[in-house]
């Protein structure tokens, strides 16, 4: 999912103790790594594929090996992105990355060399890629369609029935992985995907890269960076996961996160009963809101949206606020009228794509079942997520079963890397305090392991990928920096470097209107689970 925090803080802390300080610079994976330098550079051929938002997109596509300790082994096909520079002096490529892991990154690139201010982005190559797996690249997972159709058991497995039923999902998707691309999965993972970026370097004729990475690209940047230092000019890790509890305790911790977030929006949705009609006390909202959960799991709206697809449709108001008018009219509409019409609106909108079916999915589960172990009791995941639902009823379960293939997943887990990094420029950071994808301990704590890094924080926002976002004050900072290298310092009185206040509420809509809701370019362009 997106990934996840309190009671896991004990489990993160003894994760983070016990990662191994060797896991990157252990001599086997640096010897794969210049013998993959060793061969000769690729050479991009860069075509228009221009659309009317990003008329000058230029694509192209890139060779790697499969496997990086093998380089003239079998090969496999990266897709490229690109929007060249315009000024005369340019400060080279940066690429971008939405996160995921999973998500495409070809017309992030056209977004953000649209929302970065025009001089800026003027100095700048921006190049997007489709990390191996993802989306055009070759090949493109896609290991069970349809894992996702409705109507699927309730996330909540208050029964052994409904236990089991979920389990079989689960068990199903990670031997279809397996069948399908048994060659493929020991290679997909986020080791892999670093030794692809500086290969992209290499192809793109670049002795350093700049960097821009959201959610899950936090991750990828800090990793790369870790195995080539010496390679990273500027890197901007915006919404930042947590490297000392990548996998299975950073989902649980997650769950708790996501639970404020929805009730933060059942708490705005109280403030303004003036326009829902469901009261003024958010306690009272959260009863109806499990309430109308429960009538769901009984009887689906339009045969398609049960317990699952429900929290599905709900999950988006975790990570932007922007959503919240669209979920407060569908709730609304099904708690005082019994009205399901909207509510089955909102799962075609944002719930069926949040169930991120298809290669998005299978790239997810592949690089976060091969990254890191997660374990294989499964009496360990019932006990674990029981304590965490009972605090956080939300998500818990239905984060549980969307990575539960982990528990069956059939190559080898790898170990998290330690990122820790004393050999690079200034690296800029943007944190949200109230981020639930992402939650505000992975900024502090990449903070602390990149030496020289800079903070940026959002305080008192709950948004999940913060910049290019309408905030001013973050934007300032990152056009500063990206431009000259500028990052602000704090007075060592805290652990920010710089604040800047969250934006205001959204406001209910005043006609009912099928446009999107704010932001949700860049929303759709990170996906919904990291």
């Amino acid at each position: 999912m997106s990934q996840r925090a309190a009671v896991l803080c004990g489990a993160a802390a003894v994760a983070a103790a016990t990662l191994s300080t060797a896991a990157l610079s252990a001599a086997p994976a640096q010897a794969g790594v210049h013998r993959a330098d060793a061969a000769p550079a690729a050479r991009l051929a860069w075509k228009k594929c221009g659309t009317t938002a990003h008329p000058t997109l230029q694509c192209a596509s890139l060779k790697v090996p499969l496997d990086h300790s093998d380089p003239r082994g079998r090969k496999i096909t990266l897709a490229l992105s690109r929007v060249p520079h315009t000024a005369k002096t340019s400060q080279g490529p940066l690429l971008v990355n939405p996160g995921g892991p999973g998500g495409s990154g070809l017309t992030l690139a056209g977004f953000v060399a649209s929302a970065l201010p025009a001089k800026v982005a003027a100095q700048y190559d921006v190049i997007g890629f489709d990390p191996r797996g993802v989306g055009r690249s070759d090949p493109a997972l896609d290991c069970a369609p349809g894992h996702f159709d409705p109507v699927r058991p309730d996330p909540v497995p208050l029964t052994p029935g409904v236990e089991h039923a979920n389990l079989t999902r689960a068990k199903a998707f990670a031997d279809a992985c397996g069948r399908k691309y048994a060659d493929v999965l020991p290679h997909i993972g986020t080791v892999a995907a670093a030794r692809d970026l500086d290969l992209i370097r290499r192809a793109l004729g670049a002795d350093r890269i700049s960097y821009f990475g959201y959610s899950y690209g936090t991750y990828l940047g800090a990793v790369y960076a870790r195995l080539y230092p010496e390679r990273v000019r500027r890197a901007v890790l915006d919404s930042v996961v947590d490297p000392t509890g990548v996998g299975y305790e950073n989902n649980l911790v997650q769950d708790l996160a996501f639970d404020d977030r929805h009730r933060a929006f059942l708490a705005w949705v109280a403030r303004h009963h003036g326009t829902y009609g469901l009261g003024a006390d958010p306690e009272r909202l959260e009863t109806a809101w499990y309430a109308m959960r429960a009538e769901l799991a009984r009887k689906p709206a339009d045969g398609r949206v049960g317990a699952a697809e429900l929290e599905d449709t709900f999950l988006p108001g975790g990570y932007h606020d922007g959503y919240w008018p669209y979920l407060a009219e569908a709730f609304a509409a099904y708690a005082r009228d019994g009205d399901t019409e909207p509510l089955v609106e909102a799962y075609e909108d944002f719930g069926a794509a949040n169930a991120s079916t298809g290669n998005g999915y299978s790239v997810y589960t592949a690089v976060q079942c091969r990254d890191t172990g997660w374990p294989r009791d499964w009496g360990r995941w019932r006990e674990d997520n029981w304590a965490v639902h009972e605090r956080a009823p939300f998500m818990t379960w239905n984060n549980a079963w969307y990575n539960a293939p982990c528990a069956f997943w059939p190559t080898d887990a790898g170990r998290p890397v330690d990122v820790a990094n004393d050999r690079l420029p200034p690296v800029l950071l943007f944190q949200a305090t109230g981020d639930a994808a992402t939650p505000y301990r992975g900024g502090a704590t990449v903070h602390r392991l990149l030496r020289g890094s800079s903070l940026v924080v959002e305080d008192g926002g709950g948004n999940h990928g913060v910049t290019l976002s309408g905030n001013a004050c973050l934007d300032g900072h990152l056009a500063a920096y990206l431009t000259d290298g500028t990052v602000p310092r704090g007075d060592g009185g805290g652990e920010a470097d710089a604040v800047c206040a969250a934006g205001p509420d959204p406001k209910p809509l005043d006609v009912r209107t099928s446009a999107p809701p704010p932001g949700e370019t860049l929303r759709t362009l990170l996906g919904f689970r990291p």
